[in-house]
């Protein structure tokens, strides 16, 4: 999640990576929907307020080989006053280290480039690159994923590479039911961070349903602490695998 007053926040896909990658001949499907209870009231160089807005981004993700995959995103809007909207598009190739090597933790590495137009984000071209690390070891899972991000058109050009770091932390309390936080922030460049007032940093309680390998969901609710970030945002993901594998004994 791309997240100064004078930014626009990237509340469209609000997820903490895992290394794992979309195995190969095979499709994930997802729709993120995250609706801003609480928000941005005002226009800031020309950019739409957050408050109540509802946004619904569509992920196709898919895999190349047991190291590699490709994602694509369309990202969309609802609003009163401004119907639903087309946002932008990303694209998101991503690799990992290879399952053989049986590294003690996950790693990968996704770089995503993609448009915004500036009704929602005065940065119209932005491009990230995103390490992820993660591990599970008996009920408990972690995530770490410090992403730089780079705007290539919009005022925030000038800043150079900001950081913008996500964690997540679960616990299975049952084998279908995970449970846990979510950490989200932008610290503004590199070169020197943005004062707290102006970092964006979410905190959110998800849930993450195990129902079946094909599928993932998770929802949760999440605040922001500073005065730059959305106050109070829920946020759902619904994501389906679909295999293209041929079935043994057929033609």
């Amino acid at each position: 999640m791309s997240c100064g007053v004078a930014r626009a926040q990237g509340n469209y896909e609000i997820q903490v990576y895992g290394a794992e990658t979309v195995a190969p001949k095979t499709t994930m499907v997802e729709l993120h929907s995250n609706y801003t209870i609480d928000g941005q009231h005002n226009v800031i160089d020309g950019v739409y307020p957050t408050n109540h807005q509802l946004h619904e981004t569509i992920e196709i993700t898919q895999g190349l080989n047991d190291w590699s995959e490709v994602g694509f995103y369309v990202f969309t809007s609802i609003q009163d006053g401004h119907g639903v909207q087309w946002v932008g598009d990303h694209i998101r190739p991503r690799v990992r280290v290879p399952p053989s090597w049986h590294w003690p933790v996950g790693v990968s590495l996704s770089t995503e480039i993609g448009y915004q137009r500036p009704e929602y984000s005065p940065d119209t071209w932005t491009w990230e690159i995103r390490p992820i690390i993660d591990k599970s070891f008996g009920r408990w899972y972690v995530a770490f994923n410090p992403a730089l991000e780079r705007t290539w058109r919009g005022p925030d050009v000038k800043d150079g590479v900001g950081f913008a770091p996500g964690a997540k932390v679960g616990y299975d309390f049952t084998r279908k039911i995970n449970a846990g936080f979510e950490y989200y922030a932008s610290y503004g460049p590199i070169r020197g961070f943005d004062t707290l007032h102006n970092q964006q940093q979410q905190i959110f309680a998800v849930t993450d349903l195990n129902v079946s390998p094909d599928w993932e969901i998770n929802f949760g609710v999440g605040i922001g602490p500073t005065a730059a970030t959305d106050h109070l945002i829920v946020k759902g993901i619904i994501g389906r695998r679909f295999s293209w594998h041929k079935a043994k004994g057929t033609d």
